[in-house]
């Protein structure tokens, strides 16, 4: 009973972690939209900040998609 409130928890934690970490690329996503209707080159600052919270965000459903797995939640909508 601990280990599934504790499972539920650390799923909620990292689900406001998405919504943070979604906030903070879709300002770099701006950036690199905004070059792009510009036709011009998007800074490899953006592109690098937008690929480094991708990589997070994939990695956090991937965590959560294992917890829920392993209380039995199924991941459809």
């Amino acid at each position: 009973m601990f280990e599934k409130m504790k499972i539920k928890k650390l799923l909620s934690q990292k689900k406001k972690l998405i919504i943070e970490l979604e906030q903070k690329r879709m300002r770099s996503q701006a950036a690199i939209m905004e070059a792009i209707l510009a036709h011009e080159s998007p800074s490899d600052e953006d592109t690098d900040f937008f690929n480094e919270y991708t990589a997070k965000i994939n990695q956090l459903r991937t965590d959560i998609h294992e917890l829920q797995s392993q209380l039995g939640i199924s991941d459809k909508k």
